[in-house]
């Protein structure tokens, strides 16, 4: 999966002197480097939208106090605009793929509405899935809920018209809310969004824990993840594959993704294959001291 140069060089980059960075920055010089970028193809609806969302500084706000609340405050994982990138490109790469095999999306199926539709339905709830976090890490998918509904009439506006546009509002709800740990998607797009949360779980997100010395099997696993690409399945329309520099990663994708694929409703669909490179296995910590 390709990303611009922009967003690939914040995820290489040290985590932990990124954070200080972006501690130092005022609301406004955070909001001003932000800029989705999706491939939108054909999707004229969907290039709308972007253009919305590029030019929303409330929504790109959010995105700040919700980082600066993880990383600055919590020291936890990257929920940055960057984040909300790749879950974006992640969740479209899903969709498109389904689609690519015949899997038809929910409003597709159940509406009579298009993939285009469906594309907008996983891109709303990809970029509006946690801006709850700007409010508190706890309860952060209802806070996601009550602040994302009038922001999604507001960029759904002209282009859809009632009842279509109280439709999609309430498919993007439901994406956000299912993506949480206990979440039931009802939706395929639902699930999409679900798992491509789940598979941001690259180093260059998740390494802060590990590098501010929290040694454990979550930051341990989220640092020896080095890449997931998403391609044709050899069995099924999806295959996934990790690529691990440390065997500590299985927790990652046999503990933490496999939670949120089983009940995603694209288990069927989906398949996942995790390489462990031997003979470049990293020793992430010298000595590791169970604490008691």
């Amino acid at each position: 999966m390709t990303l611009d140069p922009e967003t690939q060089e914040r995820i290489d980059s040290p985590a932990s002197d990124e954070a200080e960075r972006e501690s130092r920055l005022t609301p406004a010089e955070a909001v001003e480097r932000m800029r989705i970028n999706i491939p939108v193809r054909g999707n004229r609806k969907l290039r709308t939208l972007l253009e919305r969302v590029n030019a929303d500084r409330q929504l790109k706000g959010w995105w700040h106090v919700a980082n600066v609340n993880a990383v600055v405050r919590m020291e936890i994982n990257d929920h940055s605009w960057v984040h909300i990138q790749i879950v974006t490109n992640i969740a479209l790469k899903l969709l498109r793929q389904l689609a690519k095999h015949g899997v038809e999306a929910s409003v597709v199926r159940d509406y009579g509405m298009t993939r285009d539709d469906a594309e907008v339905v996983v891109t709303l709830g990809a970029l509006l899935h946690c801006v709850g976090m700007a409010v508190h890490r706890d309860g952060h998918e209802d806070f996601s809920l009550f602040l994302a509904e009038p922001k999604l009439r507001e960029l759904l506006g002209g282009i859809y018209e009632e009842p279509e546009l109280t439709v999609v509002a309430a498919e993007v709800l439901q994406a956000i809310t299912s993506h949480r740990e206990y979440g039931k998607p009802l939706t395929l797009e639902a699930g999409v969004v679900r798992v491509a949360d789940a598979l941001d779980m690259a180093q260059g997100r998740s390494r802060i824990p590990f590098e501010h010395g929290r040694v454990s099997i979550h930051s341990l696993s989220a640092a020896a993840i080095e890449e997931v690409s998403i391609k044709d399945g050899t069995e099924r329309p999806v295959g996934i594959e990790i690529l691990m520099n440390n065997s500590s990663g299985i927790y990652q994708v046999d503990g933490l993704l496999k939670a949120k694929l089983r009940g995603s409703g694209l288990e069927p669909h989906v398949e996942v294959l995790a390489h462990i490179d031997t003979e470049a296995e990293k020793r992430l910590v010298p000595i590791y001291r169970l604490e008691t």
